[in-house]
């Protein structure tokens, strides 16, 4: 049986699978990684780390959408 992962997002509980990067979760959650910025356990993750970027258990996520605008 395979367990799952169990994190924070946005102060949420949340599973994922384990050894699933950061763009699977954000795809599987239904967002558009190109237009998120993503603060990894308390710092903010930079875009070209993110394929990298194994989510383990206990993580804490935050997830920002930005909004383009004048």
């Amino acid at each position: 049986m395979i367990e799952s992962i169990e994190l924070q997002v946005n102060g949420e509980a949340c599973t994922c699978l384990p050894q699933t990067t950061l763009p699977q979760l954000l795809v599987k959650m239904g967002l558009n990684p190109r237009l998120l910025a993503v603060e990894y356990n308390g710092e903010i993750l930079h875009r070209q780390f993110w394929d990298n970027t194994e989510i383990k258990t206990d993580d804490r996520l935050e997830i920002v959408t930005i909004v383009g605008g004048g």
